[in-house]
């Protein structure tokens, strides 16, 4: 079996709780979604059969495997990889939109969910991913307030990230910072602030230009 793969690469985790964990990332081809700011480059791919991606990772000596794309859950063959990956003593994270189930869950040892406002719509209670380590959501919109919420309350997580979108070269922090003032406030019927608040995000590795 072969697997269609965009890079395998050493770097610095650069979001989230494990922003700065040193990991080496495995970024699929592929996706079922396809939003316009995605910064997965579509236009390289190479095809790598199980032995050849477990051998990549050795060489890069990180405990730490980070699975992440395209859209992971959509491999065929995921398991496999995981199981030899987990043989060889790997950590393993996932990086996943949440649009669907995941079988393999009990082999990841972190899941990191990012739900795509763009859409909102393909987000159905029996197929999307109904527990995580971490929900990240890229500020699309400062009107997602709903959308967000609507989020945090369908999928059970210990932490909530808003993350600045990069578009054309530009990454909007402040739109993000303004999403997130609007979700830690208190709801005005009288309701509490959410707990824990949500965080941000920065995506430590584009800020500091590394991969």
């Amino acid at each position: 079996m072969t697997y269609r793969l965009r890079s395998i690469f050493s770097s610095l985790q650069g979001e989230g709780r494990n922003t700065g964990m040193p990991a080496t990332f495995i970024r699929f081809a592929g996706c079922n979604l396809n939003c316009p700011w995605c910064d997965t480059r579509k236009h390289t791919k190479e095809m790598l059969s199980l032995s050849e991606i477990t051998r990549e990772v050795e060489k890069r000596k990180n405990r730490a495997v980070i699975i992440t794309g395209g859209e992971p859950t959509i491999v065929i063959g995921l398991k496999d990889l995981l199981l030899a990956l987990k043989a060889r003593g790997h950590w393993l994270a996932l990086e996943t939109n949440g649009t669907r189930n995941i079988p393999e869950i009990e082999l990841f040892d972190y899941v990191a969910v990012s739900p795509k406002y763009f859409y909102r719509n393909r987000y159905a209670e029996n197929t999307m991913v109904r527990k995580a380590d971490e929900v990240r959501i890229v500020a699309e919109d400062e009107a997602m307030v709903g959308f967000c919420r609507q989020m945090r309350e369908r999928i059970e997580a210990k932490d909530y990230f808003i993350s600045p979108l990069e578009e054309g070269g530009k990454i909007h922090y402040r739109r993000a910072f303004n999403l997130l003032l609007k979700l830690n406030s208190a709801p005005k019927t009288g309701g509490e602030a959410p707990w824990p608040p949500w965080s941000l995000s920065i995506q430590t590795h584009k800020v500091l230009g590394i991969k």
